[in-house]
């Protein structure tokens, strides 16, 4: 995918199918792609000032602030969502409630790399989650939409078959990942990648600038490890 100039740096809100805007009011996607610059690996350990964030960010969220995260504004929101399209938030996580139901049983927001950190970072700021893709396996502008019956998940065609109506985040070409799901291996970003797209799902009661403030924390936390 060819992202240039002020694209690259401006959130894009993606297309959402006419249907589901109807019957999901507030339900979007935002993305934003970047260049990647310096050596540094992706995938590989955070620099010194991530880490730090990672220890610090663990000790702000203790006991108490943890369980009571789901009754702040935009995790709740995220949780009426989740009961809109027939998820149990109970059942299956939110997010941000998963994030930090991690940091308490691993005893702190444990590095897994350096990308998956500064989202990490971003979410349990934010709590509005971000997802990453490896830009040059996209094909257009990304959205929302229902899957199509037989439609199969990713473009090896060996993918599991999603059956109808399950919503999808898709470009031109077909499913790049479930909605609220890490995306399948060929789209996900590996060590060498140097062309990303984050992007991110809103819903309603979600303010907008959380949603450009977690795309623009995640790419400021990249360029500043990887210059």
């Amino acid at each position: 995918m060819t992202m240039e100039g002020e694209r690259i740096a401006r959130p894009v809100r993606g297309w959402c199918e006419q249907e589901l805007q109807r019957e999901l009011p507030g339900l979007g996607l935002v993305w934003t792609g970047m260049q990647v610059g310096g050596r540094r690996s992706l995938t590989g350990a955070s620099p010194r000032p991530v880490m730090r964030q990672l220890s610090e960010l663990s000790n702000r969220w203790r006991g108490a602030r943890a369980i009571n995260v789901r009754q702040e504004p935009v995790p709740a929101a995220y949780r009426v969502f989740f009961r809109q399209i027939g998820l149990d938030p109970d059942a299956t996580r939110t997010p941000i409630e998963q994030a930090v139901l991690a940091r308490m049983l691993e005893g702190g927001f444990v590095s897994r790399g350096l990308l998956a950190d500064v989202i990490t970072l971003a979410l349990v700021d934010t709590a509005v989650p971000v997802w990453a893709l490896d830009a040059d396996t996209v094909d257009g502008p990304l959205g929302i939409r229902p899957s199509r019956p037989g439609e199969r998940l990713g473009r090896g065609g060996d993918g599991p078959v999603l059956g109808g109506g399950r919503l999808v985040v898709a470009d031109a070409d077909g499913t790049v990942a479930i909605l609220f799901e890490h995306p399948p291996d060929e789209h996900r970003p590996k060590r060498s990648t140097r062309s990303l797209l984050l992007y991110t799902v809103q819903v309603a009661g979600v303010p907008s600038l959380h949603v450009e403030e977690t795309l623009w924390a995640c790419r400021s936390a990249l360029a500043d490890a990887c210059s």
